[in-house]
């Protein structure tokens, strides 16, 4: 079942149960899947694709959270960490410490690296392979410190 019609069915069940946050979380991910498909270029929207939306959408509520949160609005905080918690009902489960720091390892191992130097070519690898997976940022400091 692709994303977009998971989407579709979750509105439905959202106007039914009168669940306005959810509807609108939704209806915003439905949105961007839209303008992607018509941005020009052109087909069908492939998976790593929607994934990629997803997790931006995410981290554009989470900083927006964060924000508000440091500026006493709760009300609007409210809000953002509703709509973070349904996007991230569809992103993949993310890696705990310990599954990333062994698949760095493993990437390390493989790329041959030893210095900070290779961090880009570690970054680079890891970012293709734990897409979804890792946050980048996590991923960027656990890699510093295995090569430190």
């Amino acid at each position: 079942m692709s994303l977009e019609s998971r989407i579709n069915a979750g509105i439905k069940e959202a106007m039914k149960a009168k669940d306005d946050a959810r509807k609108r979380t939704l209806r915003s991910i439905k949105s961007q899947i839209l303008l992607l498909k018509t941005s020009g270029a052109g087909g069908e929207v492939t998976e790593a694709q929607e994934l990629k939306l997803l997790q931006k959408m995410a981290k554009q509520r989470e900083e927006s959270w964060t924000t508000y949160k440091e500026q006493g609005r709760d009300d609007l905080a409210i809000t953002e960490k509703e709509e973070l918690d349904i996007i991230k009902e569809f992103l993949p489960k993310e890696m705990s410490d310990a599954e990333l720091e062994a698949a760095l390892k493993a990437i390390i191992e493989q790329v041959g690296a030893s210095t900070m130097r290779d961090m880009g070519k570690v970054m680079g690898t890891a970012t293709k392979e734990l897409a979804g997976k890792a946050d980048g940022k996590k991923m960027s400091t656990m890699v510093r410190q295995l090569l430190a």
